[in-house]
């Protein structure tokens, strides 16, 4: 928090109402933080849930476990979260229209509690399974999580912080992530006898939020537009924006109520059906598979590889990967304080230049046979530099209020796979390309720079309606009926 008022101070910034500042700090606590950290932690115990393992198929059958089968085991464990985070995008979507936004997240908790309670009793009871159903539980609340609060603080946020405010997501997916790898360290709950209360620490954030979030109100959007509650979306917006400040953003909200009138909310295959929202939807497609593409994950997933050909002793390694999860935290930090001055296309489009740079370092680096320190500095350098786009705020402004659950849905579930994916194919990737696997990565970049360089306007200051009718071809703006902002919203099918 300190960070965030300095970081408006050095570029002079008006700070936003404090009581929106810490709306957005407890939303994202127990939500995209829990999903950071479900990535970052179970890299620590590897080796002794493994060992577990084994001892307790040997207690049951009187027989080690097989190398491969105690891979499987280990993978299986590992990629339930995947499968979770699949699942829990899925319904984010529909529950953020039942229960709210605010809702949602505070009944997302329960997933993470029981995911806790089984991985912390996996060990006493001696039952492996106990893992494998915990990871699934930490996955659904980490899926709902990553749909959900990105659609609160987007509708909670004043135009001009909604860019900010939308990249608390990223700040606390890296923060969840460093946090992840600072506990695992053997200093603190890293060491062997340690494991069971380092997986079941996700209880932690859940409880946190659990304590927060209750003394902050529903999004005013959503009480508005979904509820019809007039009286609700004004208190909302008194606590969130100041007295002095909720006018215009009430206007706003009318205004787009006004122009949903009678439009319900769409059904995922009721918005892929939608030609007017056919380039909106292509954009968040392609930037939610790009943004799992792009070679980070991959960068995280060949760490150890990295670090070890660039000469880093093995004993060392946790900690440079610490430094790593650091400078990412900053990075998205000062990303979160520069999207309003420098805009969204201008991030996205430099983000992914330089990774594109980022990935023929790699392809370098990786090429010479003998590694000296100045290589070992290149990598380490790359590897701290590789930062994705700014993608989930986009998500949230480019769809209005009755799409956006479902463009959340879609987004996230092409997210989820494409994570997946990586996952499962970078290794055969590495295998076939070796040092030049990052090319691959390399022709991703470049295609999605292209890409948003030609199609995605800029967002900035804009508000939703007007940013839908960007994406409308010319000839339907000018038929259409416009008021005087611009903001007249074309609802059907082109």
């Amino acid at each position: 928090m300190c960070f965030v008022f300095f970081v408006f101070f050095v570029f002079n910034l008006q700070l936003p109402n404090k009581s929106l500042l810490l709306a957005a700090c407890a939303a994202c606590i127990g939500g995209t933080f829990q999903y950071g950290y479900n990535i970052s932690v179970i890299n620590a115990p590897t080796m002794y849930v493994q060992n577990f393992m084994n001892q307790t198929w040997r207690e049951r059958y009187q027989i080690d476990v097989s190398q491969e089968f105690l891979t499987l085991l280990w993978s299986t464990i590992v990629s339930m979260f995947t499968l979770g985070g699949f699942i829990g995008v899925t319904i984010g979507g529909t529950l953020s229209v039942k229960l709210g936004r605010k809702g949602t997240l505070l009944t997302n908790n329960v997933f993470a509690l029981v995911a806790a309670l089984l991985m912390g009793l996996s060990y006493p009871t001696g039952l492996f399974e106990l893992l494998i159903i915990g990871r699934l539980f930490t996955g659904i609340n980490a899926g709902i999580a990553i749909c959900v609060q990105p659609l609160y603080l987007g509708e909670i946020a004043p135009t001009a912080f909604r860019g900010a405010m939308g990249m608390g997501t990223s700040i606390f997916i890296t923060g969840g992530i460093l946090t992840g790898q600072v506990v695992g360290l053997k200093e603190i709950l890293g060491r062997e006898e340690y494991w069971p209360i380092l997986l079941a620490t996700t209880c932690i954030p859940a409880f946190l939020q659990l304590l927060i979030l209750p003394w902050f109100p529903e999004s005013p959007r959503y009480l508005l537009i979904d509820k019809g509650d007039t009286e609700g979306c004004k208190k909302a917006l008194k606590q969130l924006h100041g007295i002095a400040d909720c006018d215009a953003e009430w206007e706003d909200i009318e205004k787009e109520k006004n122009n949903l009138k009678g439009v319900k909310a769409k059904k995922p295959w009721e918005l892929l059906a939608d030609r007017s929202a056919r380039w909106q939807l292509l954009t968040i497609i392609l930037l939610n598979a790009a943004q799992q593409l792009n070679g980070i994950n991959a960068i995280y997933f060949y760490a150890d590889y990295i670090f070890k050909q660039a000469g880093i002793p093995n004993d060392k390694i946790s900690y440079v990967t610490v430094g790593t999860g650091a400078c990412e935290c900053i990075t998205a930090l000062t990303c979160g304080m520069l999207i309003e001055c420098l805009g969204r296309k201008v991030l996205i489009t430099g983000g992914y230049t330089l990774m594109s740079i980022c990935c023929i370092l790699f392809t370098l680096t990786l090429s010479f046979q003998v590694f000296n320190i100045t290589n070992m500095y290149v990598s380490i350098c790359c590897f701290f530099l590789c930062q994705g786009g700014v993608t989930n705020i986009l998500t949230t402004e480019l769809f209005t209020q009755t799409t956006r659950p479902a463009a959340y849905m879609i987004a996230g579930s092409v997210n989820w796979f494409s994570f997946f994916f990586i996952g499962l194919v970078f290794p055969f990737i590495v295998i076939g390309l070796q040092q030049y696997c990052f090319l691959v990565f390399l022709a991703i970049c470049s295609l999605v720079v292209i890409y948003i360089f030609l199609v995605v306007p800029e967002t900035k200051n804009k508000t939703f309606l007007e940013i839908h009718n960007e994406f409308q071809p010319s000839s339907s703006r000018k038929a259409s009926s416009v008021d005087g902002a611009g903001t007249t919203l074309l609802s059907g099918p082109l």
